[in-house]
């Protein structure tokens, strides 16, 4: 078997997953394995602090947290290179574009992961980093002009007085 086109490695949010060498589109990477556990377990384990838990389907959920279980470390992106394809009760990730060397593996783990356990203000991935640093120089340039503009009416109110 060849060895996988991905290694383990630091990311900005602890471990991630990244290419070795040149990924196609369209190529399976990993299986999303762990014992198959009823929703209501799930539950359970999720209000314990699991946070390696996949929804299948209203029934069944996956448990990733062994640490076998390679696919627990590819990160979430709301920018991503990768999916996961869920095929009966089995779990996969996969390239939907094509991924460079050195290039982190990622896939979007849905609106209600991101809002209930990473927070859209704490996500930090590429795409949301920007977004909050452009927000954060339009503030910071309103914030000059309204100085500028204070400034501005006290010298004018200044000579005024005069």
């Amino acid at each position: 078997m060849p060895p996988r086109p991905f290694r383990l490695g630091r990311s900005r949010t602890g471990f991630g997953m990244f290419a070795t060498r040149p990924i196609k589109k369209r190529t399976r990477l990993a299986e999303y394995t762990g014992p198959l556990i009823s929703n209501e377990e799930a539950i359970r384990r999720e209000s314990r602090g699991n946070r390696y838990l996949y929804e299948i389907n209203s029934r069944w959920t996956v448990d990733g947290t062994p640490r076998t279980n390679i696919a627990r470390y590819f990160n979430h992106s709301c920018n991503p290179n990768a999916e996961s394809v869920t095929i009966g009760k089995r779990i996969f990730i996969k390239s939907i574009k094509n991924i460079e060397p050195g290039e982190e593996i990622v896939y979007d783990y849905g609106t209600d992961y991101l809002k209930n356990v990473i927070g859209r203000s704490n996500c930090l991935c590429s795409r949301c980093r920007r977004r909050r640093a452009k927000k954060a120089r339009l503030r910071r340039a309103a914030k000059k002009r309204a100085e500028k503009r204070k400034a501005a009416q006290r010298r004018k109110a200044g000579k005024a007085n005069r």
